[in-house]
Order: C-alpha cells, then sequence, then structure tokens
C-alpha cells in the first residue's frame, strides 16, 4: 500500500513535484491511517493470495533480513516476519509516520519482535548497502513520483543475489472499479479526465511491459512479471466505498474541494453505478494485480 496519489498541479504524463507530492502524502496518509488500520480483515482477504506470492516471488526464508517498502499498516510485514521466523527481521518503512506507528503497534501485539520500523522516503531508502535478503513492496511502487529512483533505491539495498517482489495494479481496462471511481469523483467536481499514466497514480505502472523495463533499467536481472487477479469481496457496494473513504485516495482528495452535499451525492452516484458488480453471493469488484520479481 501506501503512499496515495497527491492533489498536486502537473501536466498529464510528467512527473509530479516530488518534494510537494510526498509532504501532501505524508499528510493525507497521517491522517487517514486510523480508518486504513480498521480495514485490516477486509485488506488482508482481499490481497491474501497476492501478498503469500509477492512474499514467495521474492524467495523469503528463514532467518532472512527483509525490507518492506511503503509497508502501511504492516499486515504483510506479520507475515514476513512468520515467514523469516526468530532469527530472521523485518524492516518496515514507510513515508507515514502516523500509519507506520500503527505498524509497529500491530506487530507487538501479534508478538513480532523482530519487526522494527523506520519513517523512510522509499525513492531514497536511509539504510546501508547490500544488507538485506529480499524486499518487497505491496502496492506502493506506482504512487512513487520517480518510481526507477525507487527501485534504484531498493536494488542498492540487496545483497547479491538478493530478490525482489513488487504489486501494482494493472492496466485500466482490468481494474473497472478504479476507473469508474476516479471518472465520477471528476465529473462531480467538474474537473477534466486524468492521464492513467501519469506518474504516481494508481494505475501508473500498468502497462505492459513498463514494470520489467523499469527493473531492468535499475540493474536488476532475471525479471519478470505474473498478472493475478485480485477480486474484492465485500457484503455490498458500500461497503467498498466505506473503505476507500477510510483511505486517503484520490477520491478523497478530488471530492474534498466540494461542499459536504455535493459530495454526498457524488458518493451516491458511486455507489449506484458499483452496483453493476452486485452477485447472488454479495459485491465483487474485479481487480488485476501485477507481481514484478527479480533478483540483484
Amino acid at each position: 500500500m501506501t503512499t496515495p496519489s497527491a492533489p498536486v498541479a502537473n501536466t498529464p504524463g510528467t512527473p509530479p513535484d516530488g518534494p510537494a507530492f510526498k509532504a501532501a502524502a505524508r499528510e493525507q496518509w497521517d491522517r487517514s491511517a486510523p480508518g486504513w488500520n480498521a480495514h485490516t480483515a477486509e485488506i488482508r482477504a482481499w490481497l491474501r493470495p497476492a501478498t503469500d506470492a509477492m512474499i514467495d516471488m521474492a524467495g523469503v526464508g528463514p532467518g532472512d533480513a527483509v525490507l518492506d517498502v511503503a509497508a502501511g499498516a504492516g499486515d504483510q510485514s506479520l507475515d514476513i516476519a512468520q515467514r523469516v521466523g526468530p532469527t530472521g527481521r523485518v524492516l518496515a518503512t514507510d513515508l507515514s509516520p502516523a500509519i507506520l506507528a500503527l505498524a509497529r503497534d500491530n506487530a507487538r501485539l501479534a508478538g513480532h519482535g523482530t519487526v522494527q520500523t523506520l519513517v523512510a522516503d522509499g525513492e531514497a531508502l536511509p539504510v546501508p548497502p547490500a544488507s538485506f535478503d529480499a524486499v518487497v513492496c505491496r502496492l506502493g511502487l506506482m504512487f512513487f513520483p520517480d518510481p526507477q529512483q525507487g527501485l534504484r533505491a531498493m536494488h542498492r539495498a540487496l545483497r547479491t543475489g538478493g530478490g525482489i517482489c513488487t504489486v501494482v495494479f494493472s492496466r485500466p481496462e482490468r481494474n473497472p472499479c478504479i476507473g469508474l471511481l476516479m471518472a465520477t469523483a471528476l465529473r462531480h467536481a467538474g474537473l477534466p479526465p486524468r492521464n492513467t499514466n501519469q506518474p504516481g497514480g494508481l494505475l501508473s505502472l500498468g502497462q505492459p511491459g513498463l514494470c520489467d523495463q523499469l527493473f531492468q533499467s535499475a540493474g536488476f536481472r532475471q525479471v519478470a512479471t505474473t498478472a493475478l487477479d485480485a477480486p474484492f469481496r465485500l457484503p455490498t457496494a458500500r461497503h467498498y466505498l466505506d473503505f476507500v473513504r477510510a483511505s486517503a485516495s484520490p477520491i478523497q482528495q478530488i471530492l474534498g474541494r466540494l461542499e459536504p452535499e455535493a459530495a454526498e451525492a457524488a458518493w451516491a452516484d458511486m455507489e449506484e453505478r458499483l452496483g453493476q458488480f452486485n452477485t447472488p453471493g454479495g459485491w465483487v469488484g474485479p481487480n488485476e494485480l501485477l507481481l514484478t520479481a527479480a533478483q540483484r
């Protein structure tokens, strides 16, 4: 998870202003951290297959030192701690001090003393070179204003032969709920459509071949990307919107500019449109994720 697309003006297709973008992202996640953490159970269920695959594809094993970049509230950090065992260690980093404090509390409550936390910019990780056996980044890399720089920082942190795996959203047509919410929010706010390829956005790394290219340019070898269906299963569309409203999502940022009554009308419109994903067994929102694995 975890740095959101910040409301920083920029030309479509060009990188956002790094410092301003990151300052806005930090502020938004500090504010939204409790709401995100409250939805941990839903997030874990949604991302369970992707998380397991990510840990496997990064080659995480007993005794390893693992760097978890953009860790958010750290539910995946606990899974990694379970895998590395008492002789391993996990360093969870995030741009937001508030959400990382929750990750630290969650690790303590789960009895994982091997999990440490560090507030850090994923594009400039303050860790010694070649100090980790594996690196993971779940739903974080696509939010970096300069993902190439982030991958170079991760490459530097890995020992020779160490593994890495990142998880990002794939192309727009495979993630229709995101596109539907964004289009509806922009229309209600009177704003033009956004370029989904713009760096720092939810779907910015979904273009076929893009992740492979970025990894190779950062110096990684044996690069391979796998697509994985990750449907979000919830009782109703309202439950999905409750999750979106609890996060520092781009939707929140757009509708935050509206008067309360206008914003609520937009949320109601979204709920109605999301009804197309209702099934006899509940609401099932289609998502597709890309897992890119490589070695240093």
